[in-house]
């Protein structure tokens, strides 16, 4: 066990962008698909697993160019061991994360949009009948 250095903290910040660049890559690919027409769920199934790929390939490439510095033993290399090893562990979690909870998140608020969506729609619906039965009698 190691104390978190700034190289560490260097690479939280680092993991955090990429996290969130994973995100981004994912809601606007199914924003773009929804806008297309699809349902939100195939628009989210269909974005995820397209967008799987180079995500994937990212964190592949990014955790094995860690892997020497994170167990480098030279002189040194005790400063940026932290950071290699927040960045493997921080983006293999958030790999799994991204696709699993930006999708999941993404539909609830979608789901809740659309409720409320619905929910204006049919006050309006009923104050227009109420206005039209008044206008009638």
């Amino acid at each position: 066990m190691t104390n978190l250095s700034i190289f560490g903290m260097l690479g939280l910040i680092m993991l955090i962008g990429l996290v969130i660049k994973n995100a981004i890559l994912i809601v606007d690919f199914v924003n773009q698909l929804k806008a297309e027409g699809k349902s939100s769920y195939d628009a989210l199934m269909e974005g995820t697993m397209t967008r799987f790929r180079p995500i994937l390939m990212t964190t592949i490439a990014m955790v094995i160019a860690m892997v020497p510095i994170a167990v480098a033993t030279g002189a040194g290399s005790e400063w940026k061991n932290g950071l290699a090893w927040v960045l493997i562990g921080g983006l293999t979690s958030s790999m799994l994360l991204t696709l699993i909870i930006v999708p999941v998140v993404y539909l609830a608020v979608d789901t809740i949009k659309d409720r409320r969506a619905a929910k204006k729609l049919r006050k309006k619906e009923k104050k227009n009948t109420e206005t039209l039965n008044e206008a009638i009698a």
